[in-house]
């Protein structure tokens, strides 16, 4: 016969064990959310830079050499002058802002190897018309006054002279040389703020 003592031991026993079985098979209330995805694309600056096509004597021209307005021209990325005595001779130099870049400052470094003979109408204050400023500390380096968004079309300057005195013999071979760079604009308030990260060649 069973004692007391070892009877209530294995009942309490068997009710250890069915906690445990009873206990293996409940199940915790769990949720769990949809994934969060991140996906990024990559922002863009991108400029391009162009002037009508003209004759020697820095006349709008057409494809075949036709003289047209101005507007009518090809654009193209150089053009050779005959240098003479007062005379004026086109050049529009622009920068384009493709239609998918972002807002950007604008640069322009000039070398103008025949400022010395320029007339009234010099490169320098043609730029100081249309906005364009000289950047301290940089040579040749002007900035655009504005910020500029995609689409948007900049001129550098249209024109230049050559002076009624000048002597023009020992410019044969001469240039003026431009390069833009356009700097993301998120980030910097002013185009000065943006100068030291203008990049030329």
């Amino acid at each position: 016969m069973i004692s007391k003592k070892k009877f209530i031991s294995a009942i309490l026993a068997i009710s250890i064990v069915a906690a445990l079985a009873v206990g293996g098979t409940l199940a915790y209330l769990t949720s769990t959310t949809s994934p969060i995805t991140n996906t990024f694309t990559v922002g863009n600056v991108k400029i391009t830079m162009d002037e009508a096509k003209v004759n020697d004597a820095g006349e709008p021209v057409d494809a075949n050499g036709d003289v047209v307005a101005l507007a009518n021209a090809p654009r193209v990325t150089a053009n050779t002058y005959k240098l003479m005595p007062g005379h004026t001779y086109t050049k529009d130099p622009t920068i384009k802002v493709d239609a998918t870049s972002e807002d950007c400052w604008l640069f322009v470094k000039i070398t103008d190897e025949i400022t010395a003979i320029e007339g009234a109408t010099t490169v320098a204050n043609q730029l100081t018309a249309k906005n364009w400023t000289a950047v301290k500390g940089q040579d040749g380096v002007y900035a655009y006054a504005n910020k500029v968004s995609a689409n948007a079309s900049v001129p550098v300057f249209g024109t230049f002279t050559i002076a009624n005195n000048a002597d023009v013999s020992g410019y044969a071979g001469k240039t003026i040389t431009l390069v833009a760079c356009a700097v993301q604009a998120d980030g910097f308030a002013t185009a000065a703020a943006a100068a030291e990260h203008a990049v030329f060649g």
